[in-house]
């Protein structure tokens, strides 16, 4: 598995990909966060990072598949994976390898932001007036949900032969699973029920760890959907004629 994790860092780090999502991320969130008069906090006038934790979630339906459409689709048309599938290497393995890589991209365009928190902390008024249980919580949040988004694009890239394909069909999932629940649940007159369908969709859960607590059952629902994507993948893999 570190073999194909370290395949595939040295690839985003050979190509533009890599490279575009994190400044396309950045400059994304910089603009939202600072310019822009609607969104901008110096406009906005308290020391939080809501811009970040609520359009942050966007952003990443788009650019998470960016980084994951190539996975399996770039291997099929280069002829590669046949030659993959036939060193000692398990499917499991494979997955696995080109998710962590996925991931660990995510989280390096997550980790400049931090400045925005620095810059906050410093500009509160008092200094510090900023909830930083919230912030970690939200950032736990995104690494949770940029993660399950890689194991959506993931399987994704393993349903399809094409790249662009797969970037779509990533996209419009990671949409469907983030904000359809939650509209679902509107349509619902039963509190109970609505409040099931919600929790059954990854907004309810992201706005969870997002108030600053850190419940294990949010941890555990991204934990499951994410292995029950990558077992999907792996099953993919496993189930096709190369």
């Amino acid at each position: 598995m570190l073999r194909i994790f370290l395949k595939e860092i040295n690839s985003f780090l050979d190509s533009l990909m890599g490279y575009a999502v994190v400044v396309v991320f950045l400059v994304a969130m910089g603009l939202l966060m600072w310019v822009f008069p609607e969104t901008s906090v110096l406009d906005y006038g308290f020391a939080d990072m809501d811009t970040l934790f609520t359009l942050g979630p966007f952003v990443f339906i788009f650019l998470v598949p960016a980084i994951t459409m190539r996975s399996f689709a770039e291997e099929r048309k280069m002829g590669t994976l046949e030659w993959l599938l036939t060193k000692p290497v398990s499917e499991a393995e494979i997955v696995l390898g080109k998710f962590l890589a996925s991931v660990c991209l995510v989280m390096v365009a997550l980790l400049p932001t931090l400045i925005y928190y620095v810059t906050l902390y410093r500009l509160g008024n008092p200094v510090g007036n900023i909830d930083t249980s919230g912030v970690i919580g939200s950032y736990i949040g995104l690494v949770l949900l940029g993660a399950v988004f890689c194991a959506l694009g993931i399987l994704a890239s393993s349903l399809v032969a094409n790249q662009i394909v797969a970037f779509l069909l990533a996209a419009f999932l990671s949409f469907i699973l983030y904000t359809g629940f939650e509209s679902a649940s509107g349509l619902v007159s039963d509190g109970n029920v609505a409040l099931l369908i919600r929790q059954l969709g990854i907004q309810y859960h992201f706005e969870s760890l997002s108030r600053g607590l850190v419940d294990s059952r949010d941890v555990v629902y991204f934990f499951t959907l994410g292995g029950a994507l990558l077992l999907g993948a792996k099953t993919v893999l496993s189930s096709r004629s190369w």
